[in-house]
């Protein structure tokens, strides 16, 4: 066994069931974690991530040091280039956890050689799932495109096979480095960016993680089922950034729910949006056109629009749908959206003004601190109608009736939209139809009118899905 053991740090910002980690403080007098972060992939792409990464770094370099463990971080272009020069090095093993999406698990496969090539020892390891994508497929070997089969298989597959063992990470005796050139943390972010308000929300770090999910277990969970799509209250468990960078893994947030005395409704329909992430990584890995593409062919034939004015209404949460407006806003503001909101949101975008999705997903992409590739991808094209198990096309939520039903009395949208703060409860989601006059508020001068006609983009909506329909 060699004496360094190097554990390739990815999503995976966490001590507890950090099983590449793990195996090298078991195995190896020294340990070093490396990061590379990749800075293309990230300026004015991933930009909310860059600071969630940037906050994860800091706070588990802290968790590292109560180890005895260095975190060396290195930028670059591309991992080839890093690899490069690492191959060079002597007298080193090194581990790390698969990261679900294909170019990853792609270039697992050509380090693995090259390191084999080398004579340098290394591990891959299950990442943050519950199942092995290739683990659950129909009895004809072929991958799931429903949800309810697939879960209901991939649920059975995970309970059959039991928890898994949680051993911790053992501390070394002293810190030791291994790269010879390393880069400063604070090279991930620049200084003063439009994210820094983030930090008022969210402290990425594992010992958050585990606090919120206690919190949501003892507080929240038992009227989960339905209190999750109403935006003004705390129905959700906001564990999605947490996840999405590997500060808790997906086994512990399960095998903390099923020590729960009383498992109700709320408890089932939690552990379904764990199974619709495992869903997604499933999808992506098996049909990764769909990252790029629709996986369903016909929409390729859709009339799209291009609107760079109503783009930019929606971005900015100015399209005159105060439910709208309120979750574009709650995004930039936060780094998130409650997830009903996100479907509202989506449903605009792609049904009311006909933009294409990967517009969206784009914008989605960059202000999500929960970004992750398979949710964000597979989540786009369910609401665009698109993807696999999708909402049918003609599903088109209206934003006044779901601001209605979900945010009755506008305590959500006032939160977001202030210009609406003294906007009776019975106009709050159709301000345009108030009859009275407020102080210091002009509809379409402090809040715009809708952008357009709620009826009218609805009957366009459907005549551009009949029109592709007609041509299949």
């Amino acid at each position: 066994m060699t004496k360094t053991g190097v554990f390739w740090l990815r999503e995976d910002f966490r001590i507890k069931r950090n099983n590449a980690l793990t195996y090298a403080t078991l195995n190896h007098e020294n340990v070093s974690v490396v990061y590379i972060f990749k800075k293309k992939e990230f300026e004015k792409k991933r930009e909310a991530k860059q600071w969630w990464i940037y906050k994860s770094l800091l706070n588990f370099e802290k968790d590292l040091d109560n180890l005895n463990i260095k975190l060396e971080v290195i930028l670059s272009d591309t991992y080839e280039s890093v690899f490069d020069k690492i191959l060079q090095y002597k007298n080193f093993s090194i581990y790390w956890n698969k990261v679900y999406e294909p170019d990853f698990l792609k270039f697992d496969k050509k380090i693995a050689l090259q390191l084999a090539k080398k004579n340098v020892p290394y591990k891959i390891f299950k990442g943050n799932v519950l199942n092995e994508f290739n683990e659950v497929k129909k009895n004809d070997n072929t991958p799931f495109k429903v949800f309810s089969p697939f879960w209901k298989n991939a649920e059975k597959i995970y309970l059959d096979k039991g928890f898994s063992k949680d051993s911790l990470p053992k501390k070394r005796t002293s810190k030791s480095k291994f790269l010879k050139e390393y880069s400063k943390k604070e090279d991930v972010i620049k200084a003063a960016n439009w994210q820094d308000k983030f930090s008022e929300h969210w402290d990425p770090s594992e010992k958050e993680a585990s606090q919120i999910l206690k919190k949501f277990l003892s507080e929240n969970i038992t009227n989960y089922g339905d209190q999750r799509d109403i935006p003004s209250v705390k129905g959700t468990s906001r564990l999605s950034p947490y996840l999405a960078s590997g500060q808790i893994h997906v086994e512990t947030i399960w095998e903390e729910c099923e020590k729960l005395k009383v498992k109700k409704r709320g408890y089932r329909k939690f552990i379904n949006e764990l199974g619709w992430r495992e869903f997604s990584y499933s999808l992506v890995n098996y049909f990764p056109e769909m990252l790029k593409e629709n996986l369903r062919k016909e929409f390729d034939n859709f009339p799209w629009k291009e609107n760079k004015k109503f783009l930019i209404a929606w971005k900015k949460g100015l399209t005159g749908y105060p439910i709208v407006d309120a979750g574009m806003r709650e995004l930039y503001e936060t780094g998130w959206m409650h997830n009903r909101v996100r479907m509202i949101t989506a449903s605009f975008l792609v049904k009311h003004l006909r933009i294409h999705w990967k517009e969206g997903e784009k914008h989605f992409q960059n202000c999500l601190v929960d970004f992750n590739s398979a949710n964000n991808t597979a989540g786009w094209q369910w609401v665009s109608g698109c993807g696999a198990d999708a909402a049918p096309y003609f599903r088109i939520f209206n934003p006044i009736l779901q601001g209605e039903k979900f945010d009755k009395k506008g305590i959500y949208v006032k939160k977001w939209v202030k210009e609406l703060e003294e906007v009776p409860e019975e106009f709050i989601h159709k301000p345009w139809e108030m009859d009275i006059k407020i102080k210091n508020f002009e509809l379409g001068k402090h809040y715009p009118f809708p952008i357009v006609d709620h009826q009218k983009a609805r009957e366009s909506a459907l005549k551009a899905f009949n029109s592709i329909k007609k041509s299949n």
